[in-house]
């Protein structure tokens, strides 16, 4: 990161140019998703042994996803009216972009991309959400059948062991990926993009924080989470998720990881995946924060049930379009338009957008290997790893 903010900044146009390098090692890591969730997820269900148990953890999941994701936004509107980061910023300043998201989210939309018109078609979108609900009745579907699935069973399990291996050959990639990507935006949006609007970057930074010790770390004190061997296995997939402001860069790893934390494969491989739509914590207190910033930063003010309807309608729309491109912006043109904000407050985000990215996109991913061994401990189980790794780590 450090080497490829200097090369940005003192060579931009070579920063700009490795761009490809950035590209080509996010290409590698998507190529995983598809088929590792699919192995996982189907493995994990199949070998839970029954359904019920697995929609006793859907259930379990989506309450602790909608408990601490409105922590999550009620957080970030506590501090952006606290701090008041758009005071003195005149959108006037700011041209609107042409190519900016213009429509809304709809509830009923959601619901219906949630459901895939084909498998492949999902995979190759990279449709996470899609992908989940498939696997789990696949999975689901083989529990059911018992010895007849065995063999489906068992390839998928010998493809799940073959990308987690494929995984670790590509990360092999990860520093020059990591360094090319950092270079690129210095290089092309010059070293200011990482001061640019500074009090609402320290505001973001300082709620994440907040959110992370106050919040996280109520959870991780009442569910005995060991906090040592989490910190071990969580920090390079977060670094990772950090570096790339890419969920998708640390996927794969992050799965992995939470395995040998000693969360069992059919919950970690649901909860993951799931919370990547349904427990952006990051992203939630971002959108908060952030419409509330465009208001103060255009004049027009806002009472408190404003505010709260405000949350309530993000409550609704952050959920379940994670995969879509750009999908905060999209969320943020929508609210703003429903509460008659102005759309250029989204260009004025556009400049420290990546940086700001970073930072939302490591706490979802701190969230949801949490989320993952919060519901393990719910389910009864007490996080134990395999004998070599544990002595390793303790």
């Amino acid at each position: 990161m450090a080497a490829g903010i200097a090369v940005g900044h003192f060579l931009p146009q070579v920063g700009t140019a490795l761009v490809p390098i950035s590209n080509i090692f996010l290409r590698m890591i998507k190529s995983i998703i598809a088929p590792l969730l699919f192995a996982t997820l189907v493995v994990g269900i199949a070998g839970s042994g029954s359904a019920k148990a697995m929609g006793r953890i859907g259930l379990k999941s989506i309450i602790y996803f909608e408990i601490v994701t409105t922590a999550a936004l009620f957080l970030g509107l506590g501090a952006v009216n606290l701090i008041r980061p758009g005071e003195g910023i005149s959108l006037a300043k700011a041209a609107a972009d042409p190519n900016l998201p213009q429509t809304k989210a709809s509830l009923t939309a959601i619901l219906e991309h949630t459901f895939p018109a084909s498998i492949f078609d999902a995979m190759a979108k990279g449709e996470v959400l899609q992908m989940v609900v498939f696997c789990f009745l696949f999975g689901t579907a083989c529990t059911m059948l018992g010895a007849k699935a065995e063999p489906v069973v068992r390839f998928l399990q010998s493809l799940a062991d073959i990308m987690f291996e494929y995984t670790k050959y590509v990360m092999y990639l990860a520093p020059l990926g990591v360094g090319a990507a950092m270079a690129a935006v210095v290089g092309s949006k010059g070293i200011g993009v990482l001061f640019g609007l500074g009090k609402l970057i320290l505001t973001l930074y300082g709620a994440l924080v907040i959110f992370v010790v106050v919040v996280l770390g109520a959870v991780v004190v009442i569910m005995k989470i060991p906090v040592r061997r989490f910190i071990h296995w969580v920090k390079e997939p977060y670094i990772l998720a950090f570096s790339t402001a890419s969920s998708e860069a640390a996927l794969p790893l992050a799965l992995e990881n939470m395995e040998k934390f000693g969360v069992p494969r059919h919950i970690v491989s649901f909860v993951l995946p799931t919370g990547y739509s349904f427990n952006l914590d990051g992203t939630t207190l971002y959108l908060s924060l952030a419409s509330v910033f465009v208001a103060q930063a255009a004049g027009v003010p806002l009472s408190f049930g404003e505010q709260i309807m405000m949350m309530l309608t993000l409550m609704l729309t952050s959920k379940g379009v994670a995969a879509v491109p750009r999908a905060s912006l999209i969320i943020l043109a929508g609210t703003l338009s429903t509460f008659h904000l102005p759309m250029e407050g989204i260009a004025l985000l556009l400049g420290v957008d990546t940086l700001m990215d970073m930072a939302r996109t490591s706490v979802n991913l701190l969230g949801n290997c949490l989320a993952s061994a919060v519901i393990a401990r719910w389910e009864g189980y007490d996080l134990t790893p395999p004998a070599e790794l544990n002595s390793a780590v303790e």
